[in-house]
């Protein structure tokens, strides 16, 4: 069969990021121009600079792409697209480029969930096996995907109020950290000792989660020490709040594989960067002979080598632009 190359857009949120996949598993090429730097100093992306800095980013991410890979948009099969979930603006500077070139070049252009991107990271590891269960973490997700063949997508479970992500970028903003908070948390975590009596958030029997309380416990265990004339130890803290998150995620992960007679489980998302939760879900699948496969630290953040190897499948079964795709800040994967 003739190898298939895809062109693959990701701006979503704060990346903006072109790559070029080979039949759904290996990088050509991929570059990606954070905006980390400029979102620092407010703490969070501001979507609307975001947007700019897409704008002003986009065409020269094209060019560096092709450069690298040494390659023609002639020599393309297809464009795939990242259009939603994510902030409006941000995917409407990739939708509008990627269309673009679809439309010049008369090549396919293949929409993708950014979940399913995320979820197929793992492809550019190895290749997927079904039926899988995907635990996926991020700023925006934290959400629990039963895959039974190839991109299919049966949603088992989900935050409820803030992503696992939101909730270390909060509890890094009251401890005085730096943003983003979830690395600063990470590496604080392996320091500290956990001393501070925090709840195991929705504990539930359900494959739910819920991080608004947890991060709730934080800010008032904070504030009452403060207010005594405590100093919190923020290594400690870190400490015991990663260890709560951990544990409730790994906690319902297995249960999940219990329920579903799984035994292969991928990681994805920004959040699969964690160390902490990366060792300690090796550590129970290992106990529990399942087949984990956890994404290069590289393709956990937001990046569109993901996208070009969901979009790749996508492609394969006949996935299209119908005319009307729009960018969907929400939208359910399916």
């Amino acid at each position: 069969m003739k190898d298939k190359y895809i062109l693959a857009f990701e701006t979503s949120c704060d990346e903006t990021s072109i790559s070029i996949i080979k039949n759904g598993y290996k990088e050509i090429a991929t570059v990606v121009l954070s905006q980390i730097d400029i979102h620092a100093k407010f703490g969070g992306v501001v979507p609307e600079t975001a947007s700019r800095a897409h704008i002003e980013n986009i065409t020269i991410v094209i060019e560096e792409v092709l450069e690298k890979a040494k390659m023609k948009i002639e020599e393309i099969d297809a464009i795939a697209v990242t259009y939603g979930p994510g902030l409006i603006g941000s995917l409407l500077i990739g939708l509008v480029a990627a269309k673009t070139l679809s439309y010049i070049y008369n090549k396919p252009l293949v929409p993708v969930h950014h979940i399913a991107g995320h979820i197929y990271a793992n492809n550019l590891v190895k290749p997927l096996e079904f039926p899988l269960i995907a635990l996926v973490v991020s700023g925006g997700h934290t959400e629990l995907i039963l895959m039974e063949d190839e991109y299919s997508f049966k949603y088992i479970g989900g935050t409820v109020d803030d992503a696992v992500g939101e909730a270390y970028d909060k509890v890094a903003r009251v401890l005085g950290l730096s943003y983003p908070g979830g690395p600063v948390i990470d590496e604080l975590a392996t320091t500290g000792v956990d001393i501070y009596n925090l709840p195991l958030p929705m504990d539930d029997s359900t494959f739910d989660f819920s991080f608004s309380g947890l991060k709730s416990a934080v800010i008032n265990l904070n504030h009452n020490e403060k207010q005594r004339g405590n100093e919190i130890n923020s290594a400690n803290l870190a400490t015991s709040f990663q260890n709560r998150v951990v544990e409730i995620l790994t906690k319902k992960t297995m249960r999940a594989l219990k329920k579903y007679d799984v035994n292969n489980l991928v990681l994805a998302g920004g959040v699969a960067a964690n160390r902490g939760l990366r060792e300690r879900l090796t550590e129970l699948c290992r106990e529990n002979e399942i087949d984990l496969t956890i994404p290069d630290i590289k393709y956990c953040t937001d990046n569109a080598a993901m996208i070009g190897a969901a979009g790749y499948y996508a492609y394969k079964l006949g996935r299209r632009f119908d005319g009307v795709l729009k960018a969907k800040p929400t939208d359910k994967l399916n």
